[in-house]
């Protein structure tokens, strides 16, 4: 399911960052430490109370040199009212009432969305009661709070959570007809929009030249051999820095939550630059995120056709995405409709993939080989031991491990265990899931 999301707006240095870093807190967690895939996003998933959001921080957009405040301000709530659920309007406790404050209020009571007023920086009880003057800007509830330290947050999130709509489960009928979901990803101008095209065989979606011209998220559902498809033909992200403020910047959330929607990504990257840091970041993010993912090298039409070129261009790519091992790598051109049959191919065999079932017992003795081949060792003078394993769900494959202690699992080991379960079984474009979970009642498959 798409999660609601969350939106903190105000004015910059009212402590929208500090208030976001402490809703996500330890829930953000980075379980590899992988070259190229930085996690610098503008927004994360996060819960309270058994409920699941998904919490942006639109601290980024800072006010440049010269610049008008109430301009700055009102685009950046403009923004922000269109795609939020509940909308986070942050103040300041200690500087009161702004003109900056007034601009993003008179906005916001325009609005038919849930919005609280978090009074940030109430960090001793007069300051708390000088809260109150901010339901002088005719929103409520107004929440005191000081992100910093921590105090009132756990009333705001309480307040967010009874303010969030239903969301209904993913699996309705008209999710189910929608077949495999494919996010076009890549940076600007690699040509998304005509790999989309050529795949549709029809002008759906605007073409040019010039970078960024796709703003939304657009859903296409094809047939293809009695196969069903959508296609999200999406915004392409910028390196971090790059992106305007306003509308662009909030496109690449948008491409984002594409991604989350989404069981194939298909990452177009430009054939005549190679593969780029941003390149190999997104790919990190449709790992993260567990989906099935095509690399795919367009405007191949534009590079020298040598013999060594193609060996060369897929022995660089394999390096830059080395945590990536899985996922194939297709040449084409979108513009000449050039081997775009091998795309649509290789993204309906990605989803096979997806939902492939292993029996447990043919599960459980790959486990038992691989333990008896590979001691997982031992930390803190307790060996790791592995009791059974089964498979939990498909799209994306997940498989539980019930172990003695979850805490004892390397790293290293969890990536062996990979290895063996792809060497084995396949997998071939998509990430699995692996969760470890400890239970001391069961007898081991094996006494590593």
């Amino acid at each position: 399911m798409e999660k609601p999301l969350v939106a903190l707006v105000g004015r910059p240095n009212v402590g929208k960052s500090t208030l976001f870093n402490r809703i996500i807190g330890e829930r953000v967690a980075i379980i590899e430490d992988v070259a190229g895939t930085t996690r610098d996003r503008l927004y994360y998933d996060t819960d309270w109370s058994g409920r699941a959001f998904t919490v942006v921080d639109t601290g980024g957009l800072e006010l440049e040199p010269g610049s008008d405040l109430a301009q700055r301000v009102r685009q950046q709530a403009e923004v922000a009212i269109a795609e939020a659920d509940v909308i986070l309007f942050m103040v300041d406790v200690r500087q009161g009432i702004t003109a900056g404050d007034v601009e993003v209020a008179n906005l916001l009571r325009r609005t038919e969305k849930p919005v609280i007023v978090v009074a940030n920086k109430a960090d001793t009880v007069t300051q708390e009661l000088h809260a109150s003057e901010f339901y002088e800007l005719g929103l409520n509830p107004v929440i005191p709070i000081s992100a910093l330290h921590g105090m009132g947050t756990g009333d705001l999130l309480d307040a967010v959570v009874e303010r969030l709509p239903n969301v209904p489960p993913r699996e309705t009928e008209e999710e189910t007809e929608a077949g495999v979901r494919v996010a076009i990803i890549g940076r600007p101008n690699v040509g998304k929009s005509s790999l989309f095209n050529a795949i549709i065989g029809r002008e759906r979606a605007l073409v040019t030249d010039l970078p960024g011209t796709t703003r939304d998220v657009v859903d296409t559902r094809l047939e293809i051999e009695g196969k069903r498809l959508t296609l999200l033909d999406t915004a392409g992200m910028r390196r971090r820095g790059r992106i305007e403020p306003g509308i662009e910047r909030y496109s690449v959330l948008r491409a984002a939550r594409a991604i989350e929607r989404a069981d194939v990504v298909v990452l177009v990257m430009d054939a005549t630059e190679g593969v780029t840091a941003q390149d190999t970041h997104i790919a990190g993010f449709a790992r993260d995120e567990a989906k099935g993912l095509l690399l795919v090298a367009n405007k191949w039409d534009l590079v020298p056709q040598t013999s060594q070129q193609r060996e060369q261009w897929t022995l660089q790519a394999r390096d830059d995405f080395n945590f990536i091992p899985y996922a194939p790598l297709i040449f084409v051109s979108a513009r000449q409709r050039w081997n775009i049959d091998s795309v649509v191919s290789e993204i309906f065999k990605i989803s096979e993939e997806r939902h492939k079932r292993i029996p447990t017992a043919a599960l459980n003795d790959l486990i038992e080989e691989a333990v008896h081949a590979h001691s997982p060792g031992a930390m803190r003078g307790r060996p790791l031991k592995i009791f059974y394993a089964t498979q939990a769900g498909v799209n994306p494959p997940t498989f539980v491990f019930f172990v003695n202690d979850a805490s004892l699992l390397q790293l290293s080991y969890r990536r062996y265990l990979e290895n063996r379960l792809r060497q084995a079984f396949g997998f071939e474009g998509t990430a699995i899931r692996m969760v470890f979970r400890t239970r001391e009642t069961r007898r081991a498959v094996v006494q590593a």
